[in-house]
Protein backbone atom coordinates (compact mmCIF):
# COMPACT_ATOMS: atom_id res chain seq x y z
CA UNK A 1 0.00 0.00 0.00
CA UNK A 2 1.70 3.39 -0.86
CA UNK A 3 1.84 5.66 1.42
CA UNK A 4 1.64 9.21 -0.27
CA UNK A 5 3.15 11.50 2.57
CA UNK A 6 6.13 9.77 2.10
CA UNK A 7 6.23 11.06 -1.42
CA UNK A 8 4.29 14.53 -1.47
CA UNK A 9 6.63 17.10 -0.48
CA UNK A 10 6.33 20.70 0.21
CA UNK A 11 6.12 21.65 -3.34
CA UNK A 12 5.63 18.37 -5.20
CA UNK A 13 5.83 14.60 -5.81
CA UNK A 14 9.18 13.31 -5.75
CA UNK A 15 10.03 9.15 -4.63
CA UNK A 16 11.68 6.61 -5.86
CA UNK A 17 9.98 4.16 -8.56
CA UNK A 18 8.70 1.66 -8.47
CA UNK A 19 8.84 1.06 -4.47
CA UNK A 20 7.24 4.58 -3.15
CA UNK A 21 5.19 5.13 -6.50
CA UNK A 22 4.75 3.71 -9.42
CA UNK A 23 1.96 4.02 -12.45
CA UNK A 24 -0.87 2.93 -10.15
CA UNK A 25 0.00 6.43 -7.90
CA UNK A 26 0.40 8.88 -10.80
CA UNK A 27 -3.39 7.47 -12.23
CA UNK A 28 -4.48 8.27 -8.83
CA UNK A 29 -3.02 11.02 -8.54
CA UNK A 30 -4.02 12.60 -12.11
CA UNK A 31 -7.67 11.93 -11.07
CA UNK A 32 -6.96 13.61 -7.89
CA UNK A 33 -5.61 17.01 -9.65
CA UNK A 34 -8.37 16.78 -12.13
CA UNK A 35 -10.93 16.68 -8.91
CA UNK A 36 -9.19 19.56 -7.42
CA UNK A 37 -9.44 21.90 -10.08
CA UNK A 38 -13.01 21.18 -10.90
CA UNK A 39 -13.72 22.16 -6.95
CA UNK A 40 -11.90 25.48 -7.35
CA UNK A 41 -14.10 26.27 -10.80
CA UNK A 42 -10.71 26.07 -12.98
CA UNK A 43 -10.95 23.05 -14.94
CA UNK A 44 -9.45 24.81 -17.98
CA UNK A 45 -9.83 23.33 -21.53
CA UNK A 46 -7.23 20.81 -20.57
CA UNK A 47 -4.39 19.65 -19.03
CA UNK A 48 -0.51 19.83 -20.03
CA UNK A 49 1.98 16.87 -19.28
CA UNK A 50 5.48 17.09 -19.87
CA UNK A 51 8.15 14.58 -18.78
CA UNK A 52 11.65 14.61 -18.29
CA UNK A 53 14.72 12.40 -20.03
CA UNK A 54 14.43 9.57 -16.92
CA UNK A 55 13.26 6.18 -18.33
CA UNK A 56 10.46 6.15 -16.00
CA UNK A 57 8.95 9.34 -16.73
CA UNK A 58 7.00 8.36 -19.98
CA UNK A 59 4.62 5.85 -18.37
CA UNK A 60 4.20 7.51 -15.03
CA UNK A 61 2.86 10.56 -17.20
CA UNK A 62 0.59 8.37 -19.43
CA UNK A 63 -1.06 6.84 -16.01
CA UNK A 64 -1.60 10.36 -14.84
CA UNK A 65 -2.92 11.25 -18.28
CA UNK A 66 -5.39 8.32 -18.15
CA UNK A 67 -6.55 9.98 -14.72
CA UNK A 68 -7.00 12.77 -15.77
CA UNK A 69 -9.42 11.76 -18.83
CA UNK A 70 -11.19 9.57 -16.97
CA UNK A 71 -12.34 12.71 -15.46
CA UNK A 72 -13.70 13.84 -18.46
CA UNK A 73 -10.83 16.04 -19.36
CA UNK A 74 -8.71 16.56 -22.33
CA UNK A 75 -4.94 16.31 -22.37
CA UNK A 76 -2.23 17.83 -24.16
CA UNK A 77 0.74 15.74 -24.16
CA UNK A 78 3.92 17.70 -24.66
CA UNK A 79 6.49 14.76 -24.59
CA UNK A 80 9.85 15.67 -23.35
CA UNK A 81 10.85 18.74 -22.22
CA UNK A 82 12.36 21.29 -19.24
CA UNK A 83 10.34 21.98 -16.24
CA UNK A 84 10.05 25.60 -17.63
CA UNK A 85 9.40 25.05 -20.91
CA UNK A 86 6.18 23.26 -19.21
CA UNK A 87 5.69 26.23 -17.39
CA UNK A 88 5.87 28.32 -20.14
CA UNK A 89 2.98 26.55 -22.42
CA UNK A 90 0.56 26.92 -19.00
CA UNK A 91 1.55 30.84 -19.05
CA UNK A 92 1.45 30.80 -22.57
CA UNK A 93 -2.03 28.53 -23.42
CA UNK A 94 -3.69 28.95 -19.92
CA UNK A 95 -3.80 25.63 -19.10
CA UNK A 96 -2.91 24.18 -16.22
CA UNK A 97 0.04 21.64 -16.14
CA UNK A 98 1.82 18.61 -14.51
CA UNK A 99 6.01 18.37 -15.49
CA UNK A 100 7.23 14.54 -14.77
CA UNK A 101 10.83 15.35 -12.94
CA UNK A 102 13.00 15.13 -10.50
CA UNK A 103 14.84 17.21 -10.74
CA UNK A 104 18.45 16.59 -9.92
CA UNK A 105 17.72 13.58 -7.73
CA UNK A 106 19.67 10.37 -8.53
CA UNK A 107 18.03 7.69 -11.14
CA UNK A 108 15.60 6.07 -9.22
CA UNK A 109 13.41 8.96 -8.45
CA UNK A 110 11.03 10.62 -10.41
CA UNK A 111 8.17 13.31 -9.20
CA UNK A 112 5.59 15.87 -10.29
CA UNK A 113 6.16 19.62 -10.36
CA UNK A 114 2.17 21.01 -10.49
CA UNK A 115 1.06 24.20 -11.92
CA UNK A 116 -2.38 25.87 -12.22
CA UNK A 117 -3.13 27.80 -15.40
CA UNK A 118 -0.44 30.36 -15.81
CA UNK A 119 1.79 28.32 -14.41
CA UNK A 120 0.39 29.41 -10.37
CA UNK A 121 2.14 27.23 -7.79
CA UNK A 122 0.47 24.26 -6.04
CA UNK A 123 2.44 23.63 -2.90
CA UNK A 124 1.02 22.17 0.06
CA UNK A 125 -0.81 25.11 1.51
CA UNK A 126 -2.34 25.62 -2.28
CA UNK A 127 -3.53 22.55 -3.12
CA UNK A 128 -1.35 19.70 -3.15
CA UNK A 129 -2.30 18.46 0.73
CA UNK A 130 -5.97 17.93 -1.27
CA UNK A 131 -4.69 16.11 -4.63
CA UNK A 132 -2.50 14.13 -1.96
CA UNK A 133 -5.57 13.29 0.22
CA UNK A 134 -7.50 12.28 -2.62
CA UNK A 135 -5.07 10.22 -4.01
CA UNK A 136 -4.75 8.23 -1.63
CA UNK A 137 -8.55 7.22 -0.83
CA UNK A 138 -8.47 6.15 -4.15
CA UNK A 139 -5.96 4.09 -3.38
CA UNK A 140 -7.12 2.73 -0.33
CA UNK A 141 -10.41 1.92 -1.49
CA UNK A 142 -8.47 -1.00 -4.09
CA UNK A 143 -8.91 -1.69 -7.41
CA UNK A 144 -8.19 0.70 -10.34
CA UNK A 145 -8.19 4.62 -9.31
CA UNK A 146 -9.87 5.57 -12.38
CA UNK A 147 -12.60 4.69 -14.37
CA UNK A 148 -11.59 4.34 -18.98
CA UNK A 149 -10.88 7.69 -20.63
CA UNK A 150 -13.91 9.59 -21.53
CA UNK A 151 -11.68 12.76 -23.04
CA UNK A 152 -9.22 12.91 -25.84
CA UNK A 153 -5.34 13.59 -25.74
CA UNK A 154 -3.43 15.16 -28.15
CA UNK A 155 0.51 15.75 -28.57
CA UNK A 156 1.83 19.34 -29.28
CA UNK A 157 5.21 20.36 -30.02
CA UNK A 158 6.43 23.73 -27.99
CA UNK A 159 9.96 23.79 -28.30
CA UNK A 160 10.79 26.44 -31.00
CA UNK A 161 7.78 28.48 -29.53
CA UNK A 162 9.29 28.55 -25.83
CA UNK A 163 12.69 29.05 -27.41
CA UNK A 164 11.46 32.19 -29.39
CA UNK A 165 9.66 33.85 -26.24
CA UNK A 166 12.54 33.79 -24.55
CA UNK A 167 14.55 35.25 -27.42
CA UNK A 168 11.50 38.33 -27.53
CA UNK A 169 12.73 38.46 -23.62
CA UNK A 170 16.32 38.73 -24.04
CA UNK A 171 17.73 40.15 -27.51
CA UNK A 172 21.09 38.04 -28.16
CA UNK A 173 21.64 38.83 -31.79
CA UNK A 174 23.69 42.14 -31.51
CA UNK A 175 26.05 41.14 -28.78
CA UNK A 176 30.02 40.40 -29.26
CA UNK A 177 30.70 36.59 -30.24
CA UNK A 178 31.27 34.18 -27.48
CA UNK A 179 32.56 30.64 -26.22
CA UNK A 180 29.91 29.48 -24.15
CA UNK A 181 30.40 25.63 -22.48
CA UNK A 182 27.31 24.35 -21.40
CA UNK A 183 27.55 21.06 -19.31
CA UNK A 184 23.53 19.58 -19.62
CA UNK A 185 24.59 16.76 -17.17
CA UNK A 186 22.39 14.48 -19.68
CA UNK A 187 19.39 16.41 -18.69
CA UNK A 188 16.68 18.19 -20.23
CA UNK A 189 19.29 21.32 -20.94
CA UNK A 190 20.35 19.00 -23.90
CA UNK A 191 17.14 19.26 -25.55
CA UNK A 192 16.35 23.22 -25.33
CA UNK A 193 19.83 24.84 -25.22
CA UNK A 194 20.65 23.95 -28.88
CA UNK A 195 17.05 25.65 -29.69
CA UNK A 196 17.46 28.59 -27.95
CA UNK A 197 20.90 29.35 -27.91
CA UNK A 198 21.75 27.42 -30.95
CA UNK A 199 20.48 27.49 -34.46
CA UNK A 200 18.68 23.88 -34.49
CA UNK A 201 15.27 26.20 -35.04
CA UNK A 202 15.88 29.73 -34.90
CA UNK A 203 18.56 32.13 -36.49
CA UNK A 204 22.43 31.69 -35.12
CA UNK A 205 22.94 33.94 -32.31
CA UNK A 206 26.70 34.97 -32.07
CA UNK A 207 27.68 31.99 -29.33
CA UNK A 208 29.32 29.30 -30.46
CA UNK A 209 28.24 26.33 -28.54
CA UNK A 210 30.80 24.08 -26.73
CA UNK A 211 28.36 21.09 -25.45
CA UNK A 212 28.94 18.81 -22.82
CA UNK A 213 26.80 15.90 -22.01
CA UNK A 214 23.86 16.72 -24.37
CA UNK A 215 22.74 13.16 -24.88
CA UNK A 216 19.28 12.49 -22.31
CA UNK A 217 20.25 9.89 -20.33
CA UNK A 218 18.11 9.41 -16.90
CA UNK A 219 20.93 7.42 -15.72
CA UNK A 220 23.04 10.48 -15.40
CA UNK A 221 26.31 8.24 -16.44
CA UNK A 222 28.88 11.16 -16.26
CA UNK A 223 27.93 12.98 -13.18
CA UNK A 224 24.70 13.72 -11.31
CA UNK A 225 22.48 16.99 -12.41
CA UNK A 226 23.22 18.62 -9.48
CA UNK A 227 25.48 21.65 -10.02
CA UNK A 228 24.64 22.83 -6.46
CA UNK A 229 27.30 20.22 -5.85
CA UNK A 230 30.84 21.08 -6.18
CA UNK A 231 32.04 18.29 -7.47
CA UNK A 232 29.47 18.30 -10.37
CA UNK A 233 31.17 21.67 -12.08
CA UNK A 234 34.36 19.95 -12.33
CA UNK A 235 33.92 18.84 -15.71
CA UNK A 236 32.62 21.87 -16.73
CA UNK A 237 35.57 24.30 -15.07
CA UNK A 238 37.92 22.07 -16.81
CA UNK A 239 36.27 22.61 -20.45
CA UNK A 240 35.80 25.97 -20.08
CA UNK A 241 39.62 26.53 -19.06
CA UNK A 242 40.86 23.84 -22.11
CA UNK A 243 38.40 25.68 -24.70
CA UNK A 244 39.39 29.35 -23.80
CA UNK A 245 35.93 30.06 -23.38
CA UNK A 246 33.86 33.04 -22.26
CA UNK A 247 31.83 31.67 -19.67
CA UNK A 248 30.55 27.81 -18.98
CA UNK A 249 26.74 27.06 -18.25
CA UNK A 250 25.80 23.91 -15.73
CA UNK A 251 22.01 23.09 -15.89
CA UNK A 252 20.17 20.69 -13.50
CA UNK A 253 18.27 17.46 -14.50
CA UNK A 254 14.84 19.16 -15.34
CA UNK A 255 17.19 22.88 -16.46
CA UNK A 256 15.12 24.89 -14.48
CA UNK A 257 18.53 25.99 -13.10
CA UNK A 258 21.56 27.50 -13.97
CA UNK A 259 25.13 27.68 -12.75
CA UNK A 260 27.66 29.78 -13.87
CA UNK A 261 31.42 29.45 -14.37
CA UNK A 262 33.55 32.23 -15.42
CA UNK A 263 36.50 32.54 -17.84
CA UNK A 264 39.02 31.50 -15.36
CA UNK A 265 36.90 28.31 -14.39
CA UNK A 266 35.72 29.85 -11.36
CA UNK A 267 31.74 29.68 -9.78
CA UNK A 268 30.39 32.74 -9.95
CA UNK A 269 28.04 33.02 -6.95
CA UNK A 270 24.23 32.72 -7.47
CA UNK A 271 23.41 35.71 -6.00
CA UNK A 272 25.75 37.26 -8.04
CA UNK A 273 23.89 36.22 -10.49
CA UNK A 274 20.32 37.65 -8.54
CA UNK A 275 22.07 40.78 -8.06
CA UNK A 276 23.18 41.12 -11.95
CA UNK A 277 19.96 40.36 -13.44
CA UNK A 278 18.04 42.42 -11.06
CA UNK A 279 20.43 45.30 -12.20
CA UNK A 280 19.28 44.95 -15.97
CA UNK A 281 15.66 44.29 -14.96
CA UNK A 282 15.08 47.30 -12.62
CA UNK A 283 16.95 49.45 -15.69
CA UNK A 284 14.08 48.40 -17.61
CA UNK A 285 11.54 48.75 -14.85
CA UNK A 286 12.72 51.63 -12.85
CA UNK A 287 11.24 51.58 -9.17
CA UNK A 288 10.37 47.77 -9.26
CA UNK A 289 10.23 45.11 -6.74
CA UNK A 290 13.18 42.47 -6.56
CA UNK A 291 12.55 39.29 -4.21
CA UNK A 292 15.46 37.36 -2.48
CA UNK A 293 15.11 35.24 -0.24
CA UNK A 294 16.70 35.23 3.06
CA UNK A 295 19.96 33.25 1.91
CA UNK A 296 21.31 35.31 -0.76
CA UNK A 297 24.46 37.70 -0.01
CA UNK A 298 23.39 40.77 1.70
CA UNK A 299 24.97 42.50 -1.52
CA UNK A 300 21.85 41.93 -3.37
CA UNK A 301 19.53 44.10 -1.44
CA UNK A 302 22.04 46.54 -1.21
CA UNK A 303 22.62 46.11 -5.45
CA UNK A 304 19.15 46.79 -5.47
CA UNK A 305 18.31 49.73 -3.95
CA UNK A 306 21.52 51.33 -5.51
CA UNK A 307 19.67 50.81 -8.91
CA UNK A 308 16.79 52.34 -7.35
CA UNK A 309 14.59 49.33 -6.89
CA UNK A 310 12.56 47.90 -3.89
CA UNK A 311 14.69 44.48 -1.88
CA UNK A 312 11.60 42.15 -0.56
CA UNK A 313 12.68 39.28 1.25
CA UNK A 314 11.28 35.58 1.38
CA UNK A 315 11.34 32.41 2.67
CA UNK A 316 12.96 30.02 0.20
CA UNK A 317 11.02 27.54 -1.88
CA UNK A 318 9.52 28.46 -5.53
CA UNK A 319 5.90 28.27 -3.71
CA UNK A 320 6.78 31.52 -1.39
CA UNK A 321 8.95 33.56 -3.74
CA UNK A 322 6.01 33.20 -6.44
CA UNK A 323 3.41 33.98 -3.90
CA UNK A 324 5.71 37.11 -3.03
CA UNK A 325 6.42 38.09 -6.09
CA UNK A 326 2.43 37.97 -7.11
CA UNK A 327 1.54 40.36 -3.93
CA UNK A 328 4.49 42.90 -5.16
CA UNK A 329 4.16 42.63 -8.42
CA UNK A 330 7.75 41.78 -8.34
CA UNK A 331 10.13 42.38 -11.70
CA UNK A 332 12.41 39.38 -10.35
CA UNK A 333 13.12 37.01 -7.65
CA UNK A 334 16.35 35.15 -7.25
CA UNK A 335 17.25 31.76 -4.61
CA UNK A 336 20.73 30.94 -3.01
CA UNK A 337 19.84 27.55 -5.07
CA UNK A 338 20.14 29.23 -8.52
CA UNK A 339 16.23 29.61 -9.00
CA UNK A 340 15.57 32.54 -10.83
CA UNK A 341 11.53 34.08 -11.37
CA UNK A 342 10.35 36.53 -13.96
CA UNK A 343 7.73 38.78 -13.73
CA UNK A 344 7.77 38.36 -17.85
CA UNK A 345 7.79 34.80 -17.45
CA UNK A 346 4.67 34.07 -15.19
CA UNK A 347 6.85 34.76 -12.51
CA UNK A 348 7.74 31.31 -12.81
CA UNK A 349 11.49 30.56 -12.85
CA UNK A 350 13.64 29.67 -15.59
CA UNK A 351 17.11 28.69 -15.81
CA UNK A 352 17.78 29.40 -19.30
CA UNK A 353 16.30 33.02 -18.78
CA UNK A 354 18.96 33.69 -16.12
CA UNK A 355 21.46 32.54 -18.86
CA UNK A 356 20.30 34.88 -21.41
CA UNK A 357 20.47 37.32 -19.19
CA UNK A 358 24.26 37.10 -17.98
CA UNK A 359 25.25 36.13 -21.39
CA UNK A 360 23.74 39.67 -22.93
CA UNK A 361 25.49 41.45 -19.89
CA UNK A 362 28.51 39.74 -20.62
CA UNK A 363 28.20 39.98 -24.68
CA UNK A 364 27.43 43.54 -24.38
CA UNK A 365 30.46 44.92 -23.31
CA UNK A 366 34.23 43.77 -23.36
CA UNK A 367 35.00 42.54 -19.42
CA UNK A 368 35.53 39.03 -18.56
CA UNK A 369 32.94 37.75 -16.73
CA UNK A 370 34.97 37.42 -13.42
CA UNK A 371 35.41 41.52 -13.95
CA UNK A 372 32.04 41.71 -14.31
CA UNK A 373 30.93 39.68 -11.35
CA UNK A 374 33.06 40.87 -9.00
CA UNK A 375 31.05 44.15 -8.72
CA UNK A 376 27.91 42.20 -7.68
CA UNK A 377 30.35 39.74 -5.51
CA UNK A 378 31.32 42.24 -1.84
CA UNK A 379 31.49 39.63 0.47
CA UNK A 380 32.97 35.96 1.35
CA UNK A 381 30.13 33.45 1.67
CA UNK A 382 30.23 29.53 2.82
CA UNK A 383 27.80 28.39 0.70
CA UNK A 384 25.28 25.49 2.18
CA UNK A 385 26.63 22.89 4.60
CA UNK A 386 24.36 19.93 5.94
CA UNK A 387 25.04 18.36 9.05
CA UNK A 388 22.56 15.45 10.12
CA UNK A 389 20.68 15.99 13.48
CA UNK A 390 18.72 14.02 15.69
CA UNK A 391 16.75 16.89 16.89
CA UNK A 392 16.96 19.58 14.23
CA UNK A 393 14.52 22.00 17.02
CA UNK A 394 16.57 21.60 19.61
CA UNK A 395 19.84 22.07 18.16
CA UNK A 396 18.71 25.25 16.60
CA UNK A 397 17.56 26.69 20.21
CA UNK A 398 20.58 24.95 21.32
CA UNK A 399 22.78 27.66 18.46
CA UNK A 400 20.37 30.11 19.21
CA UNK A 401 21.16 30.69 23.25
CA UNK A 402 24.82 30.85 22.11
CA UNK A 403 24.95 34.01 20.78
CA UNK A 404 22.43 35.91 23.36
CA UNK A 405 23.90 39.38 21.75
CA UNK A 406 23.12 38.79 18.09
CA UNK A 407 19.97 39.84 16.30
CA UNK A 408 17.89 37.18 15.44
CA UNK A 409 15.29 36.49 12.44
CA UNK A 410 13.30 33.53 12.43
CA UNK A 411 11.28 34.11 9.21
CA UNK A 412 13.14 30.52 7.63
CA UNK A 413 14.87 28.95 10.54
CA UNK A 414 16.98 31.08 12.26
CA UNK A 415 19.16 33.92 10.95
CA UNK A 416 21.72 35.75 13.17
CA UNK A 417 23.22 39.29 12.20
CA UNK A 418 26.30 40.69 14.37
CA UNK A 419 27.60 44.70 14.36
CA UNK A 420 30.26 43.98 11.98
CA UNK A 421 27.87 42.53 8.95
CA UNK A 422 28.12 38.56 9.76
CA UNK A 423 25.23 36.68 9.44
CA UNK A 424 24.48 33.05 9.37
CA UNK A 425 20.95 30.90 8.76
CA UNK A 426 20.58 27.51 9.86
CA UNK A 427 17.07 26.11 8.80
CA UNK A 428 16.00 22.24 8.84
CA UNK A 429 15.71 20.13 5.83
CA UNK A 430 11.69 19.69 5.07
CA UNK A 431 12.58 16.29 3.94
CA UNK A 432 15.64 14.77 5.88
CA UNK A 433 17.09 15.05 8.98
CA UNK A 434 20.02 18.01 8.42
CA UNK A 435 19.99 21.26 9.47
CA UNK A 436 20.99 23.66 6.44
CA UNK A 437 23.89 26.57 7.32
CA UNK A 438 24.75 29.22 5.29
CA UNK A 439 27.68 32.11 6.55
CA UNK A 440 28.36 35.21 4.86
CA UNK A 441 31.16 37.28 6.49
CA UNK A 442 32.91 40.92 5.59
CA UNK A 443 36.28 39.18 5.17
CA UNK A 444 36.81 35.51 4.18
CA UNK A 445 38.50 34.99 7.83
CA UNK A 446 35.26 36.00 9.13
CA UNK A 447 33.86 33.70 7.48
CA UNK A 448 35.54 31.10 8.50
CA UNK A 449 35.65 31.72 11.99
CA UNK A 450 31.79 32.19 12.16
CA UNK A 451 31.54 28.70 9.81
CA UNK A 452 33.71 26.79 11.99
CA UNK A 453 32.38 28.13 15.52
CA UNK A 454 28.82 26.96 14.87
CA UNK A 455 29.75 23.86 12.60
CA UNK A 456 31.36 22.71 15.50
CA UNK A 457 27.97 23.40 18.17
CA UNK A 458 25.93 21.67 15.46
CA UNK A 459 27.95 18.86 14.98
CA UNK A 460 28.84 17.74 19.03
Amino acid sequence: MSDLSQIVKAYDVRGTVPDQWDERVAEALGVAFTQVLDAAGEPGEAVLIAHDMRATGPGLAAAFAAGVRAQGQRVVELGLASTDMLYYASGALGLPGAMFTASHNPAQYNGIKLCRSGARPIGQDSGLADIRDRAQALLDAGGRPAGEPQAPAERRELLTDYAAHLRKLVDLSTIRPLKVVVDAGNGMGGHTVPTVLGDAALPALPLEIVPLYFELDGTFPNHEANPLDPKNLVDLQRAVVAHDADIGLAFDGDADRCFFVDERGEPVSPSAITALVAARELTKHPGSTVIHNLITSRAVPEIIREHGGKPVVARVGHSFIKAEMARTNAIFGGEHSAHYYFRDFWFADTGMLAAMHTLAALGEQFQPLSILASAYERYAASGEINSTVADQAAKIAEVRAAYPGAEADELDGLTLRFPDGAWFNLRASNTEPLLRLNVEGPTEERMISLRDEVLERVRR
